[in-house]
């Protein structure tokens, strides 16, 4: 049993991101140059079959509550079809409660899957793509660069996701300092008031018009156009070695801001010599190891490709 166009596998890939880049709270997310590849191969039987490497693989389920396969079960169910049995074997190379998007990218993971097995039979455009992916995930913050790459605007239009993408100027050189700790996405965001002072609202609004600014046109911008008044401070209890960095690295003048709700620390510096600095003064910190990780930002976004046949998903 083959796809409508042939095909009976494909190769998923899908980059990390960080979202929020400091002011722009559910807004703005960044694509980076850490990815997850599964290889989905459709069975002629309805079961599961599941193989991990790499992050998760002593924690992720292996049934049909494994966020791939139940992003697939979504897309098929929207489209009006039946999901095959599966054959999943993933290398996961995004940390996972770290704030790199590792929820988001396997919600795509699944949706690319998806469309790749569908291809012939029906299609899936970028607005479906991107709405499918928000509902799973809640928000569009994090699957919209994700999914297209680059640097994301999006925003909801009377319930329905929008997105737009932006190239980033070539001077930002990112830096991810990941923690060996954790931070559950869902606590983080109960720690952000519903309601702030209009002053911190404005202030927001500013900076994150700067943001763009900074990030497309002009980095050496980035330490003013990254401060936030909206939701790391409220955050920064739950990860007093996350905040404590931060400051540390912003009071000498780098862009460092909480990566998605943390506890990971993204930094965006004007080019390759400033990154290197900051990673040095991370390394440095006495409370906790910080892995750096010297990253590129990912222009593509997930993509989805047939599977050679013969070729093995190892």
């Amino acid at each position: 049993m083959t796809t409508p166009d042939g095909s009976r596998a494909v190769v998923v890939r899908v980059p990390a991101t960080s979202a929020n880049l400091g002011p722009g709270f559910d807004t703005l997310g960044l694509a980076l140059s850490v990815y997850d590849e599964l290889v989905v191969e459709r069975l002629d039987t309805d079961g599961i079959e599941i193989e991990i490497e790499g992050e998760g693989g002593a924690d992720v389920p292996r049934d049909e509550s494994h966020l791939v396969v139940r992003s697939m079960r979504y897309a098929y169910e929207a489209m009006g079809r039946r999901m095959p049995g599966v054959r999943l074997h993933a290398r996961n190379v995004i940390p996972h409660g770290r704030g790199m998007g590792s929820s988001g990218a396997a919600v795509v993971a699944g949706l690319l899957a998806a469309k790749g097995l569908l291809g012939g039979d029906v299609e899936f455009g970028e607005s479906t793509m991107l709405r499918l992916a928000t509902e799973l995930e809640g928000h569009p913050d994090n699957v919209a660069p994700a999914l297209f790459g680059g640097l994301t605007i999006a925003w909801m239009d009377e319930g329905v996701p929008e997105h737009k993408k932006l190239l980033v100027h070539r001077g930002v050189a990112p830096l991810v300092l990941v923690p060996e700790f954790t931070m559950s996405t869902r606590v983080a965001r109960s720690l952000a008031p519903l309601q702030v002072p209009r002053e911190d609202a404005v202030f927001n609004v500013s900076r994150s018009a700067l943001l763009i600014a900074a990030l497309t046109q002009s980095p050496e911008l980035l330490l003013a156009a990254t401060e936030d008044k909206l939701h790391q401070n409220y955050r920064a209890q739950a990860m007093p070695e996350t905040d404590r960095l931060v400051r540390t690295l912003r009071e000498h003048g780098y862009a460092a801001v909480v990566s998605g709700a943390g506890p990971s620390v993204l930094v965006l510096a004007d080019g390759p010599g400033r990154r290197l600095e900051a990673a040095a003064l991370a390394a440095e910190a006495v409370d906790t190891p910080w892995d750096a990780r010297m990253l590129a930002v990912d222009f593509k976004g997930g993509t989805v490709r047939n599977h050679a046949e013969g070729s093995t998903s190892s």
